[in-house]
């Protein structure tokens, strides 16, 4: 399937009948917004990998242990917006449902947790949690 951006998320979804696809709904999948189109439809694709870039070396450069960052991908916050606990009991959860945003997970070697992280022009957020995103514990949340 064609994307806007010319990489293959929509391919993976497990909800493109239910969105439609970026080309369809010209880079607003299930009504809501994708970080790819937005960037793309502003300034091109020469743009849009330099703030991919640029957002792998922010992460790279926290200097958490074993977090390192070499690809992003582009995933619809329903799938990756984790209610973290907050001080008092409650949680929290920081992303839209119907956004797409650059993340990826990375594992902790020598650890049965993970990296989890996320961000868009606006944001960064870095959790810890198991490889399945149970137990999130909220590292960072930055926003520009």
């Amino acid at each position: 399937m064609q994307t806007l951006c010319g990489l293959d998320c929509c391919d993976k979804c497990s909800l493109l009948e239910e969105c439609g696809g970026c080309c369809q709904t010209n880079g607003h999948p299930l009504g809501g917004s994708c970080v790819a189109a937005e960037v793309l439809a502003r300034a091109g694709q020469e743009e849009f990998l330099r703030l991919q870039r640029a957002k792998m070396d922010e992460i790279n450069g926290l200097g958490l242990p074993g977090l390192h960052v070499d690809t992003l991908n582009l995933v619809i916050g329903r799938y990756i917006n984790l209610a973290y606990p907050l001080p008092g009991g409650d949680t929290a959860r920081f992303l839209k449902d119907h956004r797409v945003y650059w993340a990826n997970q990375i594992e902790i070697p020598g650890s049965e947790w993970c990296y989890g992280v996320v961000g868009d022009e606006e944001f960064l957020l870095v959790c810890r949690c198991s490889s399945r995103g149970q137990a999130p514990e909220l590292l960072l949340y930055q926003q520009r």
